[in-house]
């Protein structure tokens, strides 16, 4: 018999500083925190799949390069261009600045640990 794998279910970024980074993507970004009990992490509902930041494990050297390079990580928000105007407005860098792709208006920016992550207006 033949299995299927599906996913990703989860996602998550190893991060320096769990608290700074859940406040970074609840206050800013808008994703929901959950009830989830982990002193390691802060799990937050992303739709169809659930997304955390999370102390490194022990074996991961956060200084060692650059982080997520070649990985992309998208969020939906179908106000891609509020969000822009907020994350600009609180310094955040961003990597790509806004333009009509074929998942709508998407822009990247990068966040407190320098990930490089893509919002996007189109359908989630």
């Amino acid at each position: 018999m033949t299995t299927t794998t599906a996913g990703p279910t989860f996602v998550s970024f190893q991060v320096r500083n769990t608290e700074v980074s859940a406040r970074f993507y609840e206050d800013l970004i808008g994703l929901n925190r959950l009830p989830i009990p982990n002193p390691a992490a802060v799990v937050f509902s992303g739709g169809g799949v659930s997304f955390a930041v999370r102390d490194p494990f022990p074996s991961v050297d956060l200084d060692a390069g650059p982080l997520g390079t070649g990985i992309g990580v998208w969020f939906h928000n179908p106000d891609a261009a509020g969000l822009h105007a907020r994350l600009t407005q609180a310094g955040v860098p961003i990597a790509q600045e806004p333009f009509e792709g074929p998942f709508g208006l998407q822009f990247a920016f990068r966040d407190p640990d320098g990930y490089t992550v893509t919002i996007h207006s189109g359908a989630g």
